[in-house]
């Protein structure tokens, strides 16, 4: 697979012409010598800056790993919940590996490849808010991000609950928890796990709201790049690139969840 992967890759950068369909992205990237890809500098692991205020975290491993495989420098474009998709339409980045659930809706103006990883929506509340299930979120003041999957779940499930919107989880959403500015916050599990086990005043309630497939998103209208993902992906996923990265940054004991690769 791994040679499969980079033969193509190689392939379409030095004979664009040979493939038509795939030189569009491919040739744009080997003329400007970067690729532009958006991620989410919004949390803890998934995406934030360091010290030295350097993008690390999961989705920053697989974009770079991702650069590696273009044989191209990588440059991170930060990018909020609801930027993601109108900025990959608009050209100003080329692929968001950005925590981005793959749903029917979005599908409709972008292009997924097959999960990456997968997460769910979890709620995590003040311990001591006496918030124990769902419903309790009604009149509660509950981060969410604007143009996430969580703004339109809590939306119906819960409509009295008090929206308030951050573009950023972090550290903007982050603080207001940890201030006891607002009761409760809704996310991805894979967020909201990791905040808990930093945050003793913090606790997530049980159960996901949902199983959403996390794909790297990009334009339409260039299939034989989302194939070359794809295959990108299969080959994350099969050569334990995922179970490493996945456990370098939510623990050696986690378990990460089942993916199935492509190709």
């Amino acid at each position: 697979m791994k040679r499969i992967l980079t033969t193509l890759a190689a392939l379409a950068i030095a004979a664009g012409s040979a493939f038509p369909s795939f030189a569009g992205m491919i040739d744009d990237i080997r003329s400007r010598g970067t690729v532009r890809i958006g991620v989410s500098l919004g949390g803890e692991p998934i995406g934030f800056r360091d010290a030295q205020n350097n993008p690390v975290g999961y989705d920053v491993d697989v974009a770079t790993l991702l650069s590696q495989k273009l044989g191209v420098p990588v440059e991170f474009v930060d990018v909020s919940g609801d930027a993601r998709i109108s900025m990959l339409v608009s050209g100003q980045i080329d692929v968001a590996v950005a925590n981005t659930s793959a749903t029917l809706e979005r599908a409709k103006t972008v292009n997924f490849t097959i999960p990456y990883n997968r997460a769910g929506l979890r709620v995590i509340v003040q311990k001591d808010a006496a918030i124990k299930e769902l419903k309790d979120l009604a009149g509660k003041k509950v981060v969410v991000g604007r143009g996430t999957t969580g703004e339109s779940f809590l939306k119906t499930a819960v409509p009295d609950a008090q929206l308030v919107y951050v573009d950023q989880f972090a550290p903007d959403g982050v603080l207001q928890l940890q201030q006891k500015r607002v009761d409760a916050a809704i996310e991805d599990s894979s967020l909201l796990d990791y905040l808990a086990t930093k945050n003793p005043s913090l606790v997530t309630l049980p159960g996901l709201y949902s199983n959403d497939p996390i794909g790297i998103a990009v334009a339409k209208g260039d299939p034989e790049f989302v194939r070359w993902l794809d295959m990108f992906v299969s080959d994350y996923i099969q050569s334990g690139s995922y179970a490493a990265n996945y456990k370098k940054w939510w623990g050696p004991e986690s378990n990460p969840p089942a993916l199935n690769p492509l190709w």
